[in-house]
């Protein structure tokens, strides 16, 4: 019996990337692909599995939150587009960190830990076999948008702000604007709120690229964006905090 595999994911195309990796090894056994984390939690207290492909990102529960509440983890290898939870996945005693897109070869190295550490004798104390690589700030994150039938990749740190048009989102950066069919609230779940914060029912801004501000609107790139008065206490208090910390 090979390597019996869950991936959770909640971008499609991640799922079926994976899944076809997954049919490319004679070693693994893909035994479910689900959408949320909350879902996987409740599939693992019933379900053997050896190794789990993970999202951290995700609505509800994230992958790390998931981890954290797993009495017997399998063997973990996170799947993201973001850099910055590295450390965590050290700590966490992942077995890799692996970062979208994902390539077939990056793909075959972490699974090739996987398949080390399950040659590991029961009684030898494994040896931490988190990522290696040093975490990355913000400044080295990006996203991947489809757009005109394309997955246009967009440095998080060039994003000015983001404005909703009913079920896509027109993402503004200094060198070009990329439409998307996504909601808005997909992007408040997905992006840091360290660095990013949603002001009003039809913006997320960049809190690092705003030029002014004051009770009723924000300027970001020559632009005045609206404080929605259901968001005005909280992005008020984001904004003095942030003002605060830079005296």
């Amino acid at each position: 019996m090979g390597i019996r595999c869950l991936i959770v994911d909640d971008e499609p195309l991640a799922l079926d990337v994976l899944e076809a990796y997954i049919e490319r090894l004679d070693d693994l056994e893909l035994v479910a692909r689900l959408d949320n984390a909350v879902e996987a939690f409740n599939f693992l207290q019933k379900e053997e599995v050896d190794l789990l492909f993970l999202d951290i990102q995700m609505p509800k529960l994230t992958g790390i939150d998931l981890l954290k509440n797993i009495s017997d983890p399998p063997q973990v290898i996170f799947t993201t587009a973001y850099r910055d939870y590295a450390l965590q996945g050290y700590e966490l005693n992942v077995v890799d960190y692996l970062l979208k897109p994902i390539s077939f070869d990056r793909f075959l190295k972490a699974v090739n830990k996987v398949i080390q550490n399950q040659g590991k004798s029961d009684d030898t104390e494994p040896e931490p076999s988190g990522p290696k690589q040093e975490p990355l700030n913000y400044q080295d994150a990006y996203i991947y948008l489809k757009s005109d039938k394309k997955m246009v990749k967009v440095p998080l740190a060039e994003i000015l702000y983001i404005e909703s048009l009913k079920d896509y989102i027109r993402v503004f950066t200094a060198e070009k604007n990329v439409t998307a069919y996504q909601r808005i609230s997909y992007m408040e779940e997905k992006l840091p709120s360290d660095k990013f914060a949603r002001i009003h029912r039809s913006f997320i801004i960049n809190l690092d690229q705003i030029d002014a501000y004051n009770t009723s609107i924000v300027e970001v790139a020559g632009k005045e964006i609206p404080i929605g008065r259901n968001y005005r206490q909280e992005v008020l208090k984001i904004l003095n905090d942030q003002n605060l910390l830079n005296e």
